[in-house]
């Protein structure tokens, strides 16, 4: 079944590539990572679900899930509660796409904007985060400020020393992983959630298909006609 993960603007519909989806920039680690990732969940999820639900009349029938789904669209984001994207959860279609979706953003989306902030964002003259000042205007002071001396303007407008020290710490504590993190594919906590044998071994072969995409990975790291994820400064994706 072809994936609904699409990176916006890079990617494309085409039943000929792998997962139903070709890349329209091939050097894009977050998009070529992220669809190895999401087509994993995907297909772990697709077994489970399908297993304890034998049909989509079983979904519009299961109280406890629609009840929960109805407040996660009119509570949870009563802003857009009228939205015409949302699931309407009457199909095991619906389930599989809305739980592959809240596994992504709380598993690998998140890791991939949180992780790096540091190791992009520490050094705070790459990535500012603020601006005392307006752009100057033609003919102002601070316009001729900078075109005498555009470093000490720059300096004077980005995030000040103290401000700097504290975003900094920020950014290191966020993007530092825990000793007992674990990850997709993996438990560490006493036992598995099930007894029924199908969606466990379900869960390993998820577990093992990660420990595969992992290598992948690892081998496009070290690709070096791949240069955003090789590149100059030799500095892996990872994220």
């Amino acid at each position: 079944m072809p994936v609904r993960y699409q990176p916006s603007g890079v990617a494309v519909e085409d039943p000929s590539s792998p997962h139903g989806l070709r890349l329209l920039i091939e050097d894009y680690p977050y998009a070529s990572d992220g669809l190895e990732i999401w087509a994993a969940i995907n297909l772990w999820v697709e077994e489970y679900v399908n297993f304890y639900y034998k049909s989509d009349a079983v979904i519009a029938q299961d109280s406890e899930l629609q009840a929960f789904w109805k407040e996660a669209v009119e509570v949870g984001h009563g802003d857009l509660k009228n939205a015409a994207w949302w699931f309407k959860m009457q199909t095991r279609t619906d389930l599989i796409d809305a739980c592959t979706i809240l596994i992504w953003i709380a598993s690998a989306l998140h890791a991939a904007v949180n992780f790096g902030q540091y190791p992009y964002g520490g050094y705070i003259l790459n990535r500012p985060t603020k601006s005392r000042r307006f752009m100057p205007e033609k003919g102002s002071p601070e316009y001729e400020e900078l075109a005498q001396d555009y470093e000490k303007a720059y300096l004077r407008t980005i995030t000040p020393r103290n401000d700097t020290i504290m975003n900094m710490t920020v950014m290191e504590v966020l993007s530092s992983h825990v000793s007992d993190e674990q990850y997709l594919g993996q438990r560490i906590e006493g036992g598995l959630w099930t007894s029924d044998s199908e969606p466990v071994e379900a869960y390993k072969k998820f577990g093992r298909k990660l420990a595969e995409i992992e290598e992948k990975l690892i081998q496009r790291n070290n690709d070096e006609s791949l240069r955003n994820r090789y590149g100059p400064v030799k500095m892996p994706y990872t994220l």
